[in-house]
Order: structure tokens, then C-alpha cells, then sequence
């Protein structure tokens, strides 16, 4: 039997109600599909982002939008109701029935209806997801900062030609679907440095001039790779011709903060493999070569105090054997795609079957939540082992 519940109405009705009781429900008014209004299931950790509106909504016309907070990024997806879902809106947009009599003239006592303005087929639900990082790396790499671009922003109209493929913090957080702290983390991993008010990635050979002319007032200077100041090197680069910022960048990239200096000023230290990386690109830019001649120039040209060693190459070069000589040639996983289902497919591309030790270190940088790596192996991948004692083989799935 229909308990009355004076002076409630709408959803305070509804949420109110106790355990046992009823209540009537009727049509709103304005009752229709109401596209506009869609529900959206949240985990609790969701909540407080969106009420406190620290949530937005990222991506293009043409992409499927995610949801972001200040660190994770959300995809989002429709979910079908079985049962059907009523929309009830407050109690100042609710009607109240009125009261009726029946056929014998008895007033019957008023109560409250849920007028139900839209019956909802569905719900969005929230699948935390990797940011969308490879386009980043797109638009970044559109016009990388170069040898002599310098020159071309002290008048306007070189800036202005320059300014085609430049993108300022807001243009990336508009056009890249990952939060506010991935979006950092993805300039950080990428090298990418604020050059005027645009984020910038840096062209090799630049970098490679950077480091190069760092080299000679390290001896000229006495100084310790492992202990630079950095006033001391940003100055001798700027009397070098090179700017303050793409100075300060160069120890970012190549070197560690490991302290201060007597007089204030930071402490780097060259970071021998990143260095030594550096030199082993460069050459194998010219193709691939064959070992011993690889590791002869290499040494080479690596300066004073450092060591290279061919396992500082991992993820950076692939070796073949020809004959009887091992060559190597450059295939770098930061130049891979992020995704993972791209990410596999440029490599079965590669190579049909690799081995473990050798696919490692182009799919241990991938991050899907909730996915482990053997999940992604699963996912992608088939396993063939002959042998419990043998090297694992991979091919594609």
C-alpha cells in the first residue's frame, strides 16, 4: 500500500524514501529524450575532481574525447542499461498530484509523485587509459629548433616565417589528449624545451654542437664532468654564440643536477651513457656499420673519462650477422610509436621473431594501465619455447 509523503517532492522524494514504503510516479512536464543530459558513473576517487571542476575534457572534433584530472587521463565509453534508468530532477521542477476524490466525494490525501523527466537507456563510464602522447611527439617534431634560427628571431619577420609548426603550452594541452602532469612528463621525455613562448624540440646536430663546444672549456677550464657549474658552462656557451636557454638545455639533456656549487650555483654532472649515446647515434646517422669499425670511432670520439661499452646501446641498434661479420645499425625505441598495438606492429615488421633479450628493451617503456607487460605480451604476441632451457621466441599474434 502507497505511503503519503506530504510536503516531499522530485528526486528529495525518492532519496528519502524509507524501506517498505512506495511512492507514485508520473511524467515530467518537459518529459523527452533529453540528449543533453547524459550520466556518468564515477569511481569514488573521481568524485572530488568533479565537483571540485578540477576535470576537463580533451580532444579534436574528429577524435573520441577522454577525460582528464590534473594527472591521469579517462576514456570514456557508453554502457547499455538492461533495466530501464528514470531521470527525476529536484522538487522544484517536480509536479505534485493533485488531490482527487472518489465516486462516494471523499477527498483523498495529497502526495508527492516522481516526475520523471527522461528515462536514461545508458550511462558513460571511465576507463583509465595511457595519454595520448605520440602526437605530441608529431606536433613537436614540425618544426624543430635548428642551427642559426637564432639569427632569425632578432627581426619580426624571421620570427614570423618561424612561427608556422610552433605550439605555446595551450595550444599542446589543447590539441594533446593527456592531464596536465603526463603532458609535462611527455615534454620532459622528449627532450622538448619553452623557446620564446613555444615548446621546442631540439635538432640533434645542434645538440650535438652544444655538447661539442662544452668539451674544449671543460679542458680549458679544468673542469670535472662530473662536477660542472652551471653559471661557468652557460657562460662559456653564451660567449660561444649559443643562446642562454639552449645552454641551460644542453646540461638538462646530457647531465644531473648533483648539488650546489661554493658560490650558489648548481652542480651537473655529464651522464656518461646519455654522452656516449649521443656519439654512437651520430655516427650510425650514416648508415650502418659494421662492429669493429663502430666501436674504434666510437671511442674515438667520446671525450676523456668516459668509457663506451656496447651494452649502453641497448634499445638504441640492432646487429645482424652477414657472413662472418656483425653489423650494427641504428633503430632507436624513442623513435617508435607509444601505443602498444602500433608499437608491435612496426616491430613484427622489423623482425617476424625475436628473441627475448632482443625485444625487451623496445616494449619494456610501454605503460597501459591496468595491463602488465606478460599482458601486453599475451595480447600481441605468440610464445614459442622448443625447450624449457631455450631462449623464448616472439612472433606476432
Amino acid at each position: 500500500m502507497e505511503q503519503p509523503h506530504s510536503g516531499r517532492r522530485g528526486a528529495e522524494a525518492v532519496l528519502n524514501l524509507q524501506p517498505g514504503s512506495s511512492i507514485s510516479v508520473a511524467h515530467h512536464p518537459l518529459f523527452g529524450p533529453h540528449d543533453d543530459l547524459i550520466l556518468l558513473e564515477l569511481d569514488e576517487k573521481l568524485l572530488p575532481h568533479i565537483l571540485h571542476q578540477r576535470v576537463t575534457l580533451r580532444g579534436q572534433p574528429d577524435e573520441d574525447a577522454v577525460l582528464c584530472t590534473p594527472s591521469k587521463t579517462y576514456g570514456i565509453k557508453f554502457v547499455g542499461n538492461s533495466n530501464s534508468v528514470f531521470l527525476i530532477p529536484p522538487s522544484d521542477h517536480s509536479i505534485l498530484c493533485e488531490a482527487s476524490e472518489d465516486h462516494n466525494g471523499k477527498g483523498h490525501i495529497q502526495q508527492a509523485s516522481a516526475s520523471v523527466i527522461k528515462v536514461a537507456p545508458g550511462s558513460m563510464e571511465l576507463v583509465e587509459v595511457a595519454p595520448r602522447l605520440d602526437k605530441l611527439r608529431l606536433l613537436l617534431s614540425e618544426n624543430p629548433y635548428r642551427s642559426g634560427e637564432a639569427l632569425q628571431f632578432e627581426d619580426v619577420d624571421g620570427m614570423e616565417k618561424c612561427i608556422t609548426g610552433l605550439y605555446t603550452w595551450d595550444d599542446l594541452v589543447d590539441k594533446v589528449q593527456a592531464s596536465d602532469e603526463e603532458l609535462r612528463t611527455g615534454l620532459m621525455a622528449f627532450s622538448a624545451v619553452e623557446i620564446n613562448g613555444y615548446w621546442r624540440i631540439v635538432d640533434e646536430e645542434y645538440m650535438g654542437k652544444l655538447l661539442m663546444a662544452l668539451f674544449p672549456s671543460s679542458v680549458l677550464n679544468d673542469w670535472s664532468l662530473n662536477a660542472l657549474n652551471e653559471d661557468e658552462v652557460v657562460g662559456a656557451l653564451v660567449q660561444d654564440g649559443f643562446p642562454q636557454k639552449l645552454a641551460h638545455h644542453c646540461l638538462s639533456v646530457y647531465g644531473s643536477k648533483v648539488g650546489e656549487g661554493v658560490n650558489g650555483s648548481c652542480l651537473w654532472s655529464l651522464d656518461e651513457r646519455r654522452v656516449c649515446v649521443h656519439f654512437a647515434r651520430e655516427i650510425l646517422r650514416r648508415g650502418k656499420r659494421k662492429m669493429e669499425s663502430l666501436m674504434e670511432e666510437w671511442r674515438r670520439k667520446i671525450p676523456e673519462g668516459m668509457q663506451a661499452s656496447f651494452d649502453m646501446l641497448e634499445g638504441e641498434v640492432l646487429t645482424e650477422k652477414l657472413g662472418v661479420d656483425l653489423w650494427v645499425r641504428a633503430f632507436s625505441v624513442s623513435a617508435l610509436p607509444l601505443t602498444p598495438a602500433e608499437r608491435f606492429s612496426v616491430l613484427f615488421k622489423e623482425r617476424a621473431k625475436w628473441e627475448w633479450k632482443d625485444l625487451q628493451p623496445y616494449i619494456r617503456d610501454l605503460k597501459v594501465p591496468g595491463l602488465s607487460l606478460e599482458g601486453l605480451l599475451l595480447k600481441y604476441t605468440r610464445r614459442i619455447q622448443p625447450t624449457l632451457d631455450a631462449e623464448p621466441i616472439f612472433s606476432a599474434r
